[in-house]
């Protein structure tokens, strides 16, 4: 179950799936898919996807489901792959990756929902 503490309401950029994370868009009134690691994640969506110029209620803080782009372990700290989905974060020696949170669950295969809590910050391999 999603447990969300925090929402904001924002115009979505382009059309943006349900349970993907989301950055900055255009503006600070927009957002748009997160595209990796380098992205500074702000929160997701929740079970509604908006398509482009639609107001989408984005999850900033608490516990939301989002759509995992690989499998990876529960308690493992997450960020962006290419399409705004939770992998295991992996950031090369010396190299930084912006975090969107941590796993409560495993995800056995790319396209499972699972429990993230949100909390960004920033890892260094």
């Amino acid at each position: 179950m999603s447990n969300v503490l925090l929402r904001k309401s924002y115009f979505a950029d382009a059309a943006i799936p349900a349970f993907t994370l989301v950055k900055i868009g255009s503006d600070s009134s927009h957002v748009a898919a997160a595209t990796g690691p380098a992205d500074v994640v702000i929160g997701a969506t929740g079970e509604v996807g908006p398509a482009a110029g639609e107001r989408v209620d984005i999850s900033l803080i608490g516990i939301e489901y989002i759509t995992a782009g690989a499998a990876f372990a529960a308690g493992v700290p997450l960020t962006s792959d290419g399409s705004g989905r939770v992998v295991a974060a992996a950031p090369a020696a010396g190299t930084n990756a912006n975090l969107c949170g941590h796993s409560l669950e495993a995800a056995t295969a790319l396209g499972d929902q699972v429990r993230v809590h949100l909390g960004p910050s920033v890892m260094q391999g």
